[in-house]
């Protein structure tokens, strides 16, 4: 199990959002227009952001970029990571959580690398 987070500063992510090249590099369509949609985007938009940011480091895996991560929220508002094609198994294996403040946005993306096995004894 490999584990990754990531908090930044919402004011920050607020100036950046206002660049469509930004937008359009790091957000897919369907989460531009969820923030959007949402009164304070900026937090949307930043949770968002720690969010990627938290499942590439728990994934490792250099050729994913910040359009391949998208996080949408499941009907009962959990959130959930899908990830571009070619990671498809890879996101079945992913879990996260996010939280966000006035000033911060945190999230935690915990990876599963293989399914899990009963504890083994070494033999010694």
């Amino acid at each position: 199990m490999d584990v990754g987070v990531d908090i930044v500063e919402i004011s920050r992510i607020a100036r950046s959002v206002r660049n469509p090249r930004f937008l359009k590099k790091v957000f897919t369509p369907e989460e531009v227009r969820y923030c959007k949609s949402r009164k304070n985007a900026a937090q949307h938009f930043a949770v968002r952001f720690a969010a990627k940011e938290a499942v590439w480091k728990a994934v490792g895996e250099p050729k994913l970029v910040h359009r391949d991560i998208q996080v949408r929220n499941r009907p009962n508002g959990k959130p959930e990571v899908t990830l571009a094609a070619g990671f498809e198994a890879v996101a079945r294996r992913v879990s996260i959580s996010l939280s966000h403040g006035r000033d911060y946005a945190v999230a935690m993306a915990v990876y599963e690398k293989r399914a899990s096995s009963p504890l083994r004894r070494d033999k010694r």
